[in-house]
């Protein structure tokens, strides 16, 4: 292991980074399960699509396309990419701490 990870700081940088990544990772399957119409009595799906709108909870109905699909594509993935660029800047300067 470099001694770069070795510090705290470092490691801050990378948790935040992983965060963001599981976040992101959560939004979008969420929008792949709507866009592809899964089952929504099923527990996973139920679980996936209440994290995304926790997550999403500020973005998720900030359009107003007239097609669903198109609304959860960029409600959802406005916020993913929110999180990925928030979280990825936020580690690149723990990083370089």
């Amino acid at each position: 292991m470099s001694p770069r990870y070795r510090n705290g700081t470092n490691q801050a940088g990378t948790v935040v980074a992983i965060a963001a990544d599981i976040v992101a990772v959560i939004l979008g399957l969420w929008i792949l399960m709507d866009l592809f119409d899964a089952n929504p009595a099923n527990s996973l799906v139920q679980g996936v699509h209440s994290a995304a709108n926790w997550l999403a909870g500020w973005s998720h109905d900030l359009f107003t396309f007239d097609a669903t699909w198109a609304r959860v594509v960029a409600g959802y993935g406005l916020a993913a990419v929110v999180y990925l660029f928030v979280g990825h800047a936020i580690a690149n300067r723990l990083h370089r701490h």
